[in-house]
């Protein structure tokens, strides 16, 4: 038996749909104005092609913390 077995949503507590929901909202909302900015943003502003940046945006978490960290130039 695994330490960790995989539970299906109805088998969560409340408390624990609630988390998942919250992480996933910051998650979808960190995504979305890490895209916002990167269209509105010309492309002499970001370090690096626009195209592969929106694709690293993909990556969960990591790509738009490192879009806000690394991609875009500041003065």
């Amino acid at each position: 038996m695994p330490l960790n077995p995989k539970k299906k949503w109805r088998e969560l507590r409340r408390g624990q749909r609630v988390g998942v929901a919250v992480v996933g909202a910051a998650q979808v909302a960190l995504t979305a104005a890490a895209y916002r900015d990167l269209v509105k943003r010309p492309a002499a502003q970001v370090n690096g092609p626009k195209l592969a940046w929106g694709l690293a945006l993909l990556v969960n978490w990591v790509g738009p913390l490192a879009y806000f960290a690394k991609g875009r130039v500041t003065s």
